[in-house]
């Protein structure tokens, strides 16, 4: 790749944190912004972000499997992901927000599952090794809140959201975990914050790290 199409790659940010977290309510905020700053923006999630993303997501979210299984068809979908939507826009110069990505992966299947740190870190090399995100936005919430937030929402929850409190909690430490490994990466705000704070801090941290 030539320099000059290197200058015209886009940027991809990722918002994780456990659920009830917040953060998927500060990425349509976040993609205004990069839209006012003259880019051209793609919001995404994962599971999903394609139509075989969006079947395996509804498996993932409803069917009970093993840990392995589960982590297989994570990375099944992103595999696609990456294909179909996430490196083409990020070719064409387009921004990508996705709501989650591999960290997730790492926090949920390794730290709240016990899938095995050596293989979780086989898969992340095989599908995507050649992408990571350029900014991590980690929101970091205790589980006694976040866990009140969900009960608070008049919806089914996923298999997920209905795990105990220490699978939960597990996942929280695996995601400060994974900050710690690639602080560059990451940036990580306290979630227990009132909405006006977290959004004005997604806002500088996008501003100074990415445009």
């Amino acid at each position: 790749m030539s320099q000059s199409e290197c200058k015209l790659r886009g940027k991809f940010i990722t918002f994780e944190g456990i659920d009830g977290a917040g953060k998927s309510s500060h990425l349509a905020a976040a993609a205004a912004l990069v839209r006012d700053q003259g880019r051209r923006v793609l919001t995404t999630r994962e599971p999903g972000g394609t139509a075989l993303g969006e079947k395996l997501r509804d498996l993932l979210l409803r069917e009970a499997m093993h840990r392995e299984t589960e982590a297989l068809l994570m990375f099944a979908a992103r595999r696609e992901h990456l294909e179909q939507v996430i490196e083409p826009a990020l070719e064409r110069g387009d921004w990508v927000l996705c709501d989650r990505f591999s960290d997730a992966t790492f926090a949920y299947q390794s730290g709240g599952r016990g899938l095995d740190r050596e293989k979780f870190a086989q898969l992340e090399q095989w599908v995507h090794g050649h992408v990571q995100p350029d900014l991590t936005l980690l929101f970091d919430l205790p589980w006694t809140v976040a866990g009140l937030r969900i009960a608070a929402q008049a919806r089914a929850r996923d298999r997920f959201e209905q795990e105990r409190a220490d699978f939960h909690e597990r996942v929280r430490l695996a995601y400060l975990e994974r900050a710690a490994i690639a602080p560059q990466r990451f940036a990580v705000i306290d979630a227990d914050q009132a909405r006006d704070v977290i959004q004005k801090w997604v806002e500088q941290t996008i501003l100074v790290r990415c445009l």
